[in-house]
């Protein structure tokens, strides 16, 4: 490369810097990427440890669930079932409320005949028709009571049986009812006959020390230290007598009328204030005492405002 030549003051000439035009480089074209697919792995072995728990299977869908009522609907059996459980507790229910009934009523009618017969009285009621269905008409067609044996009132060691029919229960000012029928068969011991004649009979009462039967004559005999004293049952009008046969006394045969009138007296006391117009039908004598029948038909329940004995009806 040769030097210019030098200017006038000996200095070379300055040359203008020359403009570097620059070139016209194109864009680069817009490139398209292209998505990498990805390798697939290599499977890797699984190593279980010995805690480890085998893997759970997936749970398998059951089968579509139905409708219980339709379930039960198209199953004969299950209807059976259903059925034969509906009558079984309704049965159980209404023997559950007949049993409870019958031992409520049985409860005030034992209450009722004690207080009269002043002793302990159990009560039971007919089987037909259900006791229930006598309850709700208020219309009883059989009783039986019993009562314990240690008295009837100053009848002491009597026991009496007792069978109602047709008995209905309404509350009508001094009534609380009807009784279709009562009868009552008692036995009276020979102990039972000396207790009550010894506290019911004064001063004659006091020297009876034994009482004795005669099934055969129908009498009975009243034993003291100083005589005895024979009388036959019988049945007047409703009541009950003791008619003197024989009186003896020191050895002697005494008029039966030092003894009658204590005797009348004495029947008459036992029989006073039966209520609902109980009258005795008959009397016989037994081997160990004396036994009877008292009844009445068609009677009216005394209502609890007139004897104290009803106030439970």
């Amino acid at each position: 490369m040769t030097n210019p030549p030098p200017g006038p003051w000996g200095r070379p000439p300055q040359v203008p810097p020359t403009e570097r035009i620059p070139s016209q480089v194109p864009p680069p074209e817009a490139t398209q990427q292209i998505p990498r697919q990805a390798r697939p792995e290599p499977p890797t072995q699984q190593f279980q440890t010995a805690n480890a728990s085998p893997p759970i299977a997936p749970e398998e869908p059951g089968p579509p669930t139905q409708n219980p009522l339709r379930r039960l609907v198209s199953d004969p059996l299950s209807i059976v079932l259903v059925l034969v459980t509906v009558v079984a507790l309704g049965l159980a229910a209404i023997v559950g409320g007949e049993l409870y009934a019958r031992h409520r009523a049985n409860s005030i009618v034992s209450t009722i005949v004690s207080c009269v017969v002043q002793d302990k009285a159990d009560a039971s009621f007919g089987v037909v028709p259900p006791f229930l269905w006598q309850h709700f008409n208020e219309h009883y067609t059989n009783i039986s009571v019993e009562t314990a044996g240690n008295q009837v009132r100053e009848a002491k060691g009597m026991k009496v049986n007792i069978d109602l029919k047709d008995v209905q229960l309404k509350n009508a000012g001094t009534s609380a009812g009807t009784i279709g029928s009562l009868v009552a068969r008692f036995d009276w011991s020979s102990d039972g006959i000396k207790r009550t004649v010894q506290d019911a009979i004064p001063l004659f009462g006091g020297i009876v020390s034994g009482v004795t039967t005669d099934a055969s004559a129908g009498t009975i005999e009243l034993q003291g230290p100083l005589g005895t004293v024979t009388a036959k049952p019988t049945v007047t009008n409703g009541s009950i007598g003791l008619e003197v046969q024989n009186v003896t006394g020191l050895g002697f045969t005494l008029p039966s009328e030092s003894v009658q009138p204590a005797l009348d007296a004495f029947t008459q006391q036992m029989m006073k204030d039966y209520p609902m117009g109980i009258k005795a039908d008959a009397i016989q004598v037994t081997d160990d005492g004396v036994s009877g029948q008292l009844s009445t038909t068609n009677a009216t329940i005394p209502a609890g405002g007139n004897d104290a004995c009803f106030t439970s009806l």
